[in-house]
């Protein structure tokens, strides 16, 4: 098989996303509180910004319905996923204003905590920046929780899990 090169644009749009999908990623889900209750949104553009202060990122897409509430929120929860929970990642992917599928409680801020994640970043928004169709929502990491367990993956438009590896330190 032969490399397949293309440039980014509007005709090659299902090839560039077949290139990223080549990239396995961890998968969460992003909680916050609004004024009409809990929302939560599923995403996989998560990453590590600084250790000293701890920081992290994660990335909204504008065409969202709740693109507005999650670069709005001060405060949110960044959960990574267990292996066993696809069927929350599918959920909140499509419908966030229904926790009813998982178990959770509010914090003392009131956002959603959910049961069952590997590991949760509680966070306070420090920056926003355009990317595209995106926005890079930056936060100052509050607290941090985690859990032995193998977490949920997302490559090439399938979930599943990486076995043989449990970080127990």
């Amino acid at each position: 098989m032969s490399d397949i090169t293309i440039i980014p644009g509007p005709d090659t749009s299902r090839a560039y996303r077949m290139a990223l999908g080549c990239f396995g990623t961890g998968v969460t889900v992003v909680t916050t509180a609004t004024d009409e209750g809990p929302l939560a949104m599923t995403a996989n553009s998560f990453a590590s910004v600084s250790l000293d202060p701890a920081m992290v990122l994660w990335c909204a897409a504008k065409h969202s319905k709740r693109y507005q509430a999650f670069v709005s929120a001060q405060d949110y929860s960044i959960h990574i996923l267990a292996e066993d929970q696809m069927d929350l990642a599918l959920h909140f992917s499509r419908i966030g204003t229904d926790f009813s599928p998982t178990s959770w409680q509010p914090d003392s801020a009131g956002v959603p905590i959910l049961r069952g994640c590997i590991a949760r970043f509680d966070c306070r928004q420090t920056a926003l920046h355009d990317a595209g169709d995106h926005t890079i929502i930056v936060g100052l990491v509050q607290r941090v929780m985690r859990r032995p367990g193998t977490g949920l993956l997302h490559k090439s438009g399938q979930y599943g899990g990486f076995s043989g590896f449990d970080q127990q330190g």
